[in-house]
């Protein structure tokens, strides 16, 4: 038999060329799929992958590289990715049903958790500002000046973790998550 009679009795048959579609197909979106990850980030995060020149740069830039965060619920990339896994890391678990970020203090509340306007290393600071909300990791709270410095993910880009230091006299317009209240005996 001739090779092009083979060719062409395998194609007329409908059901091989289903199998056939299906596999160029699969091969099409496998091979697709890390452009489209990368693209997913949103532009302001793919503009800032594309100025760093290499990926190591990019992660000291703030880039998150790690691997996945066990029992970690919360949106890969956002705030409350990252405020829920720094406070695993703390030894100090919350829970990953607590949702967006601006009804984290209200689940708090109804938890269990203290929660007030009094930043201490280990808290959660939380707002209700944007449309989501905003939280982040307390680090650092300066005993003498009150300033007190954040570990936060997704401000001002997508899965990319930055700090910043707030001076004593803004903590009243946050609300700060700290652990549950102690039970009496």
């Amino acid at each position: 038999m001739k090779p092009a009679f083979l060719i062409t009795k395998f194609f007329s048959n409908n059901q091989m060329r289903v199998y056939v579609m299906t596999a160029i197909a699969t091969v099409i979106v496998v091979v697709s799929l890390p452009a489209i990850a990368v693209f997913s980030l949103g532009s302001e995060t793919i503009t800032f992958l594309d100025q760093a020149p290499s990926i190591e740069v990019a992660e000291s830039q703030g880039f998150y590289m790690g691997g996945l965060v066990p029992g970690d619920t919360y949106t890969w990339g956002n705030c409350t990715y990252w405020a829920f896994a720094m406070r695993l890391w703390a030894d100090k678990p919350i829970p990953s049903n607590w949702g967006n970020a601006n009804t984290w203090d209200d689940n708090a509340t109804r938890d269990g958790y203290v929660v007030d306007p009094i930043p201490k290393v280990g808290a959660v600071m939380q707002t209700d500002e944007g449309g989501y909300g905003h939280v982040a990791y307390v680090t650092e709270v300066d005993t003498k000046t009150g300033k007190w410095t954040i570990s936060e993910m997704n401000a001002p880009k997508l899965n990319v973790v930055s700090s910043r230091i707030f001076s004593a006299n803004l903590a009243k317009d946050y609300d700060f998550i700290h652990d549950k209240k102690a039970t009496k005996l």
